[in-house]
């Protein structure tokens, strides 16, 4: 598995973030994709595509994001980097996962669970990003990304017609990525029957910590190298609190 995929479509996702938050989408080079503005919250404001950059390329990426905003991140996606004498520490380590395009979905949702639909309207995304949010919303699902041609929000039902799971697929890079995944362990079945079915022969990526890697492994994926996620030492006791928050959501923006 070509890990530089599951690097180039986070990056896209993370793209079509920034594009939804009204920001520029970033610079794709052949090392990294960079922000010059401030990224949304948990998302980063740089994306490694490549292992084994250089000095200078690492300065290159430092040099292209917003340093001086407080709270700035790099997703280094092979985890080869030491950031550390450039004023960033480690924020949290995970693994990315890979599922094969040929591997058939893990059975059906739970009985008591619709089939997972795309969410079409500003409303509907309203009401997942609640969900997703367990209803601490702060409007991070903007109504454009509805609008992108790469990006699905899929929500899970359940049989009042509340919305119990979901996930943000994003398709880049020839692969299928899968991010804010919720509704516990029981979402995956869901969440894949809704991918084979819209991507069909698609590998599904994202990437995964702890129970949450244990369960996505219990679900067909393999683990396929690690990343780490490093953010700036020069801190506000705001991004304080965000980063707390960025732990918690450790594989929420992938």
């Amino acid at each position: 598995m070509d890990l530089g995929a599951s690097a180039r479509n986070n990056a896209a996702w993370c793209a079509a973030m920034c594009r939804a938050h009204g920001l520029p989408g970033g610079t794709f080079g052949a090392r990294a994709w960079t922000s010059p503005r401030r990224t949304p919250p948990y998302y980063p404001d740089a994306v490694t595509l490549a292992p084994g950059l250089s000095p200078r390329d690492v300065r290159d990426l430092l040099d292209a994001v917003d340093r001086r905003a407080p709270g700035c991140s790099v997703k280094d996606s092979f985890a080869d980097l030491d950031l550390t004498g450039h004023g960033f520490a480690p924020l949290f380590e995970a693994r990315w996962i890979h599922r094969p395009a040929d591997l058939p979905p893990p059975g059906r949702p739970d009985a008591g669970e619709a089939a997972w639909q795309p969410v079409r309207a500003p409303a509907g995304l309203a009401a997942w990003e609640a969900a997703w949010s367990d209803g601490d919303t702060m409007g991070l699902f903007r109504p454009a990304l509805l609008a992108d041609p790469s990006t699905t929000v899929l929500a899970g039902r359940g049989p009042d017609g509340r919305i119990v799971s979901g996930a943000v697929v994003s398709h880049a890079a020839g692969v299928a990525g899968v991010s804010n995944l919720f509704g516990g362990d029981a979402a995956w079945p869901g969440c894949l029957a809704a991918i084979a079915a819209r991507l069909p022969g698609t590998p599904v990526v994202g990437y995964e910590h702890g129970d949450d890697l244990d369960a996505a492994l219990c679900h067909g994926f393999t683990a396929t190298g690690p990343l780490r996620v490093w953010l700036s030492t020069e801190t506000s006791p705001d991004d304080d609190a965000q980063a707390a928050d960025s732990r918690e959501r450790a594989a929420a923006d992938t």
